[in-house]
Order: structure tokens, then C-alpha cells, then sequence
């Protein structure tokens, strides 16, 4: 574990901190590639159960990309930019929103630019009551291109996302809720504690069943809803012999709590 990128553990939960502060904690190709990697190692433990992701600081979440790092991919020309820069971005908020456990963002500060579309692909964001969202890339005459333009409108609605994403200006975490980019807002020293809370709603539940309600909700949203309506049929079928349903409709009729394996 590098230290711009910490780890801590809380039970089942895993809290990953983005560690720049000083940088506001942009998201540096050492950053980003460290989150990958260690998302890659928090899939395979079977004890972790779910994810928070919030930054250092007081300040910000993610100031989003780090500008200085990107010119160097800019000048070596598109070929180099795209693979560098946009194709890495796209990768990992891709991997956030396909990750088979729950991905919580605890937005305790700005979340510009690239610290917005990470959040966006994220399972559940919570927000602190000063929190400001931007898409700040147009000032930069820059589009978001770690999925902003395709997954902002598919969360607020064409118009909210163009309104962001053609201003550059930033948004409240109250209005942030008010277009469906944020799920709660909270007083900002309860942003992590809340954070953990709803994962832990979540994870006394069947690890096999909330797995599956992640692929079939965020494989589907993006089909057809025949297509969807194959996923959810799939994602069903896996989960009608685990020891987990059987032992969820035996409680149920005993009128007691289940105790869930992930079997």
C-alpha cells in the first residue's frame, strides 16, 4: 500500500483514503493505478464486505485530475492522452461500477471534475453539507472523459447533466440530492461514520444476493428492458440453490434472523 492511497479496516468494512491533501488529492496515474490494484486485492477477501472511498483532509474529496501530470500526456499527442489519461480514467470508473461488493463515496469536501465521475459510478454517495460538486473539465476546453458525459445524464437526466457539464459551475450537495447525483447530505463530521453505516445495513444481508442485485442493477440499466429483464432472470436463477436463500426463507418462516454464509 503506497501512501498516497491509505487503508483501513473497520470489521467488514474497508476505508480506502485518497492521500494528497496538499494536492487536494487529485487523481494521479500512481493514484488511480494504486486504487485499481488494491480494489483488485479487497475483491478476493472474502472478509471484506464493503467499500468507503473518501479523501484526506478537511478540504476536498478530489479536486479531480492532476492537471501538472496530464499536460506531459497532452503534449506527447492524442494517441498518448487518450491511453494515458482518458483510457485509464474510463477503466477505473468502470471497475467502481461494475465492483461486485458495495462502493460507498463519503464526499467530504469539492468533488471536481474526475473526483465527480468517480463518485457517479459509485454504488452510494454521501455528502457533507459544504460539499461542492463540479464538472469542472470544460474550463480547461476539456469534456469529462472518465465517463462523466455518458453516465451524468443517465443519473440526473440529459438536461441537469449539460447544465453541468456546459457551465463548469459547481453545484451544492443540496442540489446535488435534488437532481439524484447524491444520495444524502449530512453534517460533515458525520460523513464516514454514515458512510459505514448504510454499508453495514447492506451487508447483514447475503453477500451472493447483494452481488447479485449489483450486476443485475448496473448491467441492466444501460439495455434494453427485455435485455434487463434477461440479467435479473440470470442473477435470480444463481442465487435459487445457495445455502443463503434456503436459510433466508427458513428464518423467515421461524420468525427469527437469518445467518447468512455467502453460500
Amino acid at each position: 500500500m503506497t501512501e498516497i492511497l491509505l487503508c483501513e479496516r473497520r470489521d467488514e468494512i474497508a476505508i480506502l483514503t485518497l492521500n494528497r491533501p496538499e494536492r487536494l488529492n487529485a487523481l494521479s496515474y500512481a493514484l488511480i493505478d494504486a486504487l485499481m490494484a488494491t480494489l483488485g486485492e479487497l475483491e478476493g477477501d472474502d472478509t471484506v464486505r464493503g467499500i468507503v472511498i473518501t479523501g484526506a483532509g478537511d478540504r476536498a474529496f478530489s479536486a479531480g485530475a492532476d492537471i501538472s501530470e496530464f499536460q506531459h500526456s497532452v503534449r506527447a499527442g492524442p494517441g498518448a492522452a487518450v491511453r494515458e489519461f482518458c483510457r485509464r480514467g474510463q477503466e477505473f470508473t468502470r471497475r467502481l461500477e461494475s465492483y461486485p461488493k458495495p462502493i460507498v463515496a463519503a464526499i467530504n469536501g469539492l468533488a471536481y471534475g474526475g473526483g465527480c465521475e468517480i463518485s457517479e459510478a459509485m454504488a452510494y454517495t454521501i455528502a457533507a453539507e459544504d460539499a461542492l460538486l463540479c464538472k469542472s473539465e470544460i474550463r480547461l476546453g476539456l469534456i469529462p472523459d472518465f465517463g462523466g458525459t455518458q453516465r451524468l445524464p443517465r443519473l440526473v437526466g440529459r438536461k441537469h447533466a449539460l447544465d453541468m457539464v456546459l457551465t463548469g459551475d459547481p453545484i451544492t450537495a443540496q442540489r446535488a440530492t435534488e437532481i439524484g447525483l447524491v444520495n444524502r447530505v449530512v453534517p460533515k463530521s458525520r460523513v464516514l461514520e454514515e458512510a459505514i453505516g448504510w454499508l453495514r445495513r447492506v451487508t447483514r444481508h447475503s453477500a451472493l444476493a447483494v452481488e447479485a442485485a449489483l450486476t443485475a442493477v448496473n448491467r441492466g440499466v444501460n439495455v434494453s428492458i427485455d435485455e434487463g429483464l434477461a440479467i435479473e432472470s440470470a442473477q435470480f436463477a444463481r442465487l435459487v440453490p445457495t445455502q443463503d436463500l434456503a436459510e433466508g426463507i427458513a428464518a423467515f418462516l421461524n420468525k427469527r434472523e437469518p445467518e447468512f454464509l455467502g453460500q
